[in-house]
């Protein structure tokens, strides 16, 4: 079924108010009823929408995803050398997912906890989505002989993965630190992975 502007609103409706519950409540304790009452919506136009609460919690995980690709895209199709990009894509990468959990701290790992087996399936997804993004610019790189690439989407998935001990989805907020500690070190580690490309 085609959506229409309508359900894309009410979606997105849906959406807000479980990340307001999830950062209020958590996973376990917010219901759906709680949700029809904070997103101002019948119980029942929920489920036009999603199928189960496990559902909706995933697609509040796929709609960050999707903020953090076409902020990666936004990155990688601006000025700057093919290394200047990549570094500032992990950067942005990093820092992006840290600001999202912000609101979250105390509730990301009851999410994952929950759907660990839903969520791995998701993830998988999210990191090819990333790896498209980055194996672009490094093509580009490759293409004008500035960046040491053998396989841009071999290299774009080492980048996403070295990068990833830094997300939220690796560690808690609380265990991160502040955002100038996540700053410092994703800066070091950029530098290195970039040093590392550059011919």
């Amino acid at each position: 079924m085609p959506l229409t502007l309508e359900r894309v609103d009410t979606r997105a409706a849906i959406l807000d108010a479980a990340d307001r519950l999830l950062a209020r409540y958590g996973y376990q304790r917010m219901t759906m009823d709680d949700l029809a009452r904070e997103a101002g919506i019948g119980r029942r136009t929920i489920y036009l929408h999603f199928k189960s609460k496990e559902e909706v919690a995933l697609a509040t995980i796929d709609r960050t995803i999707d903020l953090l690709l076409a902020e990666l895209r936004q990155v990688a199709r601006s000025e700057g050398s093919p290394a200047d990009r990549v570094h500032r894509m992990l950067m942005a990468r990093i820092l992006f997912l840290f600001d999202r959990a912000q609101n979250m701290a105390h509730t990301l790992d009851d999410v994952y906890m929950a759907l660990r087996p839903q969520y791995k399936h998701h993830r998988e997804r999210y990191i090819q989505g990333e790896v498209e993004i980055f194996a672009e610019v490094l093509r580009e790189g490759q293409e004008l002989g500035v960046l040491e690439v053998d396989d841009p989407h071999a290299v774009g998935n080492a980048l996403v993965v070295a990068t990833s001990s830094l997300t939220p989805f690796s560690l808690s907020v609380r265990e991160l630190g502040s955002r100038d500690e996540v700053e410092r070190k994703i800066r070091r580690i950029a530098d290195l992975l970039v040093h590392g490309l550059v011919r």
